[in-house]
């Protein structure tokens, strides 16, 4: 007989991957992925995603297929198969609004799945934005699409072997920081990152916050933010125990990125560039996105669909197995590697594992 494509046991943490967009790497890389020992070892895999698509891969064809609704009564590994895509639609390098709709489908598939409690955590293979929104579906971003459809306010966190960076702000235009940029907003991010980092580090976390204008705005000489915004913030949440430090520059910073993580256990960047060149720079395939907040742990590995690679079988898979890999680390509980919180995983019915 031949070994179970992927581990059963009932403490294994059950979790779901939306399969993203199937004309980009997604489906190779996480069956690449899931077809590891260490990831098998690690969780139990729920797939949603498009059924042909996944029939080209043997593993897939392995797993049951379950409904959303059936998905509680499962123990094991399984496909929830949200389409059934023509073939023009799931050519590799050549996205269509259908494949669009599709890969929005099935994040929407794996919410629903989440707000059930039949998944622990909930990994993301890479979709586009600009293929959603040409499909009509407005979309800035998996972190804001989670954060509306569970109503709370997220941090996206790149949690890399050498430093975690997480962004006050997210897919937004540079002109539109100033006005993003609150006293109150930053505090209250200072706080929900000292909040969901302190089970996995141990103690209240040390946090290097960075400016926002070049060298951290000289004294009001560069820009005012620093002066009227990030540092009354960083003062307002130390006053609420938040180990936060700074405004720093960022080039100072990251010019010594083996002193950062000695120093600080993460940095909270201003926008989007800032914080992910450098995350990507300094290791690029262990580099996973976490975003913080959520009721269950979300994951994603940090690159895109790669079109112009889809299907000629050299993307790497390591990025998704270290997101998958994350994603079941951060949804047992408190404790060393622990999800972000410390918050105990979503329990399924009785009827379930």
């Amino acid at each position: 007989m031949s070994p179970s494509p992927v581990a059963t046991a009932d403490a294994l943490p059950r979790v779901g991957i939306s399969l993203g967009d199937v004309s980009g790497i997604g489906p190779e890389v996480t069956a690449l992925a899931l077809a590891k020992p260490a990831v098998r070892r690690a969780l139990v895999p729920v797939v949603f995603g498009d059924g042909p698509t996944l029939d080209g891969f043997p593993l897939f064809r392995r797993f049951p297929r379950v409904s959303l609704s059936d998905l509680g009564r499962t123990t094991g590994p399984a496909v929830v198969e949200v389409t059934r895509l023509a073939e023009k639609h799931r050519v590799p390098g050549k996205p269509t609004r259908e494949g669009g709709k599709a890969q929005y489908a099935y994040v929407r598939a794996a919410i629903d799945a989440m707000r059930a409690g039949t998944v622990d955590a909930l990994c993301t293979a890479p979709v586009s934005k600009e293929e959603i929104s040409r499909a009509g579906i407005p979309f800035m971003g998996h972190t804001e699409v989670l954060a509306d459809a569970f109503g709370v306010d997220v941090l996206m966190m790149m949690d890399g072997p050498r430093v975690r960076i997480a962004l006050a702000t997210n897919h937004v235009p540079i002109s539109a920081l100033p006005k993003l940029l609150t006293v109150e907003k930053l505090v209250a991010q200072l706080q929900l990152l000292s909040r969901s980092l302190q089970p996995v580090v141990g103690r209240k976390p040390r946090i290097a916050v960075l400016g926002l204008n070049p060298h951290a705005g000289e004294g009001g000489m560069l820009g005012r933010e620093e002066v009227e915004v990030i540092g009354p913030a960083i003062r307002a949440a130390r006053s609420k125990r938040v180990d936060a430090h700074g405004p720093i520059p960022a080039d100072g910073l990251f010019a010594r990125p083996d002193e950062v993580g000695a120093k600080y256990d993460v940095v909270l960047a201003m926008y989007h560039d800032q914080g992910l060149i450098p995350a990507k720079a300094l290791d690029f395939e262990r580099t996973v996105n976490v975003t913080l907040g959520l009721p269950v742990p979300r994951t994603s590995p940090d690159h895109g669909t790669a079109y112009a690679i889809a299907g000629t079988g050299t993307a790497s898979c390591v990025p998704m197995m270290e997101a998958l890999l994350k994603a079941a680390r951060l949804s047992t509980g408190p404790g060393p590697g622990a999800r972000p919180g410390g918050a105990p995983g979503p329990r399924r019915p009785p009827s379930g594992r």
